[in-house]
């Protein structure tokens, strides 16, 4: 496929994309990584842009360059985003109360704190990253399990071996003081990211390094 004509799928991918307004957004191809320039109204918006784009046959990776730039009348002080960080995430009852601490600076976010899951991280940024207002996000927040996982490779490989997504016997598990490394090869964007998530989704791991190629 010639870069024209992937950035011509790409620019029509999100073009069909309802959560993304793309005339702002510009387009790149080269060697199967597509450059995203511009800006967007939101951070969601921005994020929803490259996860379109990695769903695009042909894309081997994204350079994630889109500014958030908010209509004046959106703009909010960070003293209001961050009371509000703190009430979304005090309702997300998948959130430990008292374990997350939330820190604004001209619309960015960093999120500080521990947990014992992964997906209680994951939940935590989700919960604030479309709030209006919010420029960025840094999820700062650390995994700490309170039991050891001995068999985090067996599991995280019998999960791989359940995917309906990927094939399994092409990606191999590494494991070492819970931190997991992901190697091989995947036919898409999406195997990769259902193969990481796999691995996320096992008690005990507190680190992901996600080293599959994509083609």
């Amino acid at each position: 496929m010639s870069d024209s004509e992937l950035r011509d799928r790409v620019q029509r991918a999100l073009a069909f994309e309802p959560s993304v307004d793309d005339r702002h957004i510009g387009v790149v191809a080269e060697n199967g990584v597509v450059t995203l320039s511009g800006h967007v109204s939101s951070f969601a918006q921005k994020l929803a842009a490259e996860e379109t784009v990695q769903r695009v046959k042909g894309v081997r990776g994204v350079a994630q360059e889109i500014e958030v730039r908010m209509v004046g009348d959106k703009q909010l002080a960070d003293d209001q985003i961050a009371a509000r960080a703190l009430s979304i995430i005090a309702w997300d009852a998948t959130i430990p109360e008292g374990k997350v601490q939330v820190a604004v600076h001209k619309g960015w976010v960093t999120l500080t704190g521990a947990v014992e899951w992964y997906f209680q991280r994951e939940a935590a940024e989700h919960a604030v990253h479309k709030l209006s207002g919010v420029t960025g996000v840094s999820n700062q927040i650390a995994v700490a399990p309170s039991v050891h996982a001995v068999d985090i490779k067996r599991r995280i490989e019998d999960a791989l071996l359940g995917s309906a997504l990927l094939e399994a016997r092409r990606v191999e598990v590494s494991v070492h003081d819970h931190k997991v490394v992901l190697t091989g090869r995947v036919n898409s964007w999406v195997e990769r990211g259902a193969a990481e998530r796999a691995a996320w989704a096992v008690p005990g791991v507190v680190e992901v390094q996600d080293r599959l190629v994509v083609g």
